[in-house]
């Protein structure tokens, strides 16, 4: 099926725009509209296709069965007719084989380019972000309820156009998942509490169950002070049978430790790569370049192979060793490290305070850990010299280097590395901004678990000795990139060392351009 002119002329007026942001123009978000039913009728083709292409092959299984059938009854009577005996020949040599064709036949092809071809002018994560934050200001200014909203009817609206635009309880999490990541929590509440109204009234959801929904709330509703209400919603999940141990958070956090629920398509699998890297034309890798590979798209996590000889990192252990004390967080209120006992995270993984009343980081941890300073060994200074000749980013301000070892069942549940909205002072008392990015380097290879996984987006990055695996934490605009969101699996068999390096927004000024956007 060839392209059709109309979107000849689409993909030439998206191809000129520079930007998304197709929620600040009805024009384009009319475009939006032809593209999707041009897909769709696409979709249709395809469908069309594989019904055609199944009903053949139904067809034939049809035939061959009663044939079979009677076949088997007598096989010596029924092979002893010349013409039997000359068609089982050729079924098995000839038409079997166009079977296989038949079936190994791939009609999505004309689709999947289509798609494809459309998909990279498709609105962004920006676009959906910014069109949430549109009807939660549309919302505020005309003092509309979401129920009014979640059923189309606003004000002025024709009960024809009313009857497309309802909200689903999916939409509305969504919304609320949106402005919860920016400590919206009042505006969480609202719509949190909008999508539990529509699965109480039978509403049903793959994606979203009344555990999750009261999980947010309960959260959002406490943020504000509320602390009778968050009682309230707790208490329901406990009727639920709610347990922390069986947050769904965790769940799908123990499922990518076991390999289940990653999110990687075999099509977003193919564009990733491996290449050789300088950096730029950097002076110590022109003539030999470093090997990169690509292990997630979005946001993009890349590893580096072979990148620390056995030599120096046997010095890393030896030098960690003596001085490996149980695992400790930093306390964004006091600045002070303490130690990370046993707990469940919830969510973001923070628990308040009973002395200050303020937010605590509290991320469930169990390994033991050192810190290296530059001026301690000359190879914790090649390292850091390392990380900042590959990732071009100023290490001057990073933090020391941290060395982990994971012991028996050794985990670190699911945090992000960087200080959110909020924990305005997660790291003022360093005086070099929040966490831009990290550098997490293998130094040993694990027999079996020990991954480094991500919940939000479904990734799953194995340990590999001599690797390692890079990311920011931050958008240009230094906004979190929540979609960061990780933990290290339980080792199940073997030993795991790791050593981190995470580095700080000071001194990237001209290394990494800001951008205005909030996502850019």
């Amino acid at each position: 099926m060839a392209l059709c002119g109309w979107w000849l002329i689409h993909f030439l007026i998206f191809t000129s725009c520079s930007a998304h942001d197709f929620f600040t123009s009805i024009g384009h978000m009319t475009d939006l509209l032809f593209t999707e039913k041009d897909l769709v009728t696409s979709l249709k083709d395809y469908i069309r296709a594989e019904e055609s292409k199944l009903e053949q092959i139904k067809k034939w299984a049809d035939k061959l069965d009663v044939l079979s059938a009677a076949a088997t009854q007598d096989p010596e009577g029924f092979l002893g007719h010349p013409v039997n005996a000359f068609k089982l020949m050729k079924r098995l040599n000839t038409e079997w084989g166009e079977l296989e064709s038949l079936v190994l036949t791939d009609v999505s092809d004309v689709f999947i380019s289509n798609l494809t071809i459309q998909r990279q002018y498709f609105p962004n994560d920006d676009d959906q972000t910014g069109a949430a934050k549109a009807l939660m200001r549309l919302q505020d200014t005309y003092q509309l309820d979401t129920n009014a909203i979640s059923t189309g009817e606003l004000p002025g609206s024709s009960s024809t156009s009313s009857a497309w635009s309802t909200l689903t309880v999916d939409d509305c999490y969504d919304l609320g998942k949106v402005v919860y990541s920016e400590a919206d929590y009042y505006h969480t509440e609202l719509w949190m509490a909008q999508a539990l109204r529509q699965l109480d009234q039978g509403e049903t959801s793959r994606a979203v169950d009344a555990v999750t929904v009261l999980d947010y709330l309960s959260y959002s509703v406490y943020q504000q002070g509320e602390l009778e209400r968050a009682l309230e919603f707790t208490r329901r999940l406990l009727d639920l049978g709610y347990k922390d141990d069986y947050l769904p958070e965790r769940k799908k956090y123990e499922q990518l430790c076991r390999g289940q629920g990653i999110k990687l398509t075999p099509r977003r699998q193919s564009r990733l790569f491996c290449r050789y890297y300088d950096n730029n034309r950097h002076p110590r890798y022109v003539i030999g370049p470093v090997q990169q590979e690509d292990e997630w798209d979005s946001p993009h996590i890349v590893r580096y192979h072979n990148i620390v000889s056995e030599k120096d990192m046997e010095k890393v252990k030896e030098l960690a060793k003596p001085r490996l004390r149980r695992a400790t967080i930093s306390n964004p209120v006091t600045g002070v490290l303490e130690t990370a006992h046993y707990r469940i995270s919830k969510r973001r993984a923070t628990v308040h305070d009973p002395h200050t009343g303020k937010l605590t980081t509290a991320h469930y941890r169990v390994s033991k850990s050192a810190w290296l300073g530059a001026y301690e060994h000359p190879v914790v200074d090649k390292i850091n010299q390392l990380i900042e000749d590959v990732t071009g980013l100023n290490v001057k301000t990073a933090e020391d280097l941290q060395v982990a070892n994971y012991g028996l069942g050794g985990q670190y549940e699911p945090h992000f590395d960087f200080g959110r909205k909020d924990e305005p002072d997660a790291f003022e008392e360093l005086g070099t901004g929040n966490r831009i990015a990290t550098w997490l380097l293998y130094m040993t290879d694990v027999q079996a678990g020990g991954a480094t996984v991500f919940t939000d987006i479904g990734a799953a990055v194995k340990p590999k000795k001599g690797t390692a695996v890079f990311w920011y934490n931050l958008y240009p605009s230094g906004e979190g990139d929540y979609r960061t969101r990780h933990a290290a699996c339980p080792v199940l068999l073997g030993n795991k060392w790791v050593s981190n390096k995470w580095i700080h927004e000071r001194g990237q000024e001209f290394r990494r351009r800001c951008s205005l956007n909030e996502t850019d």
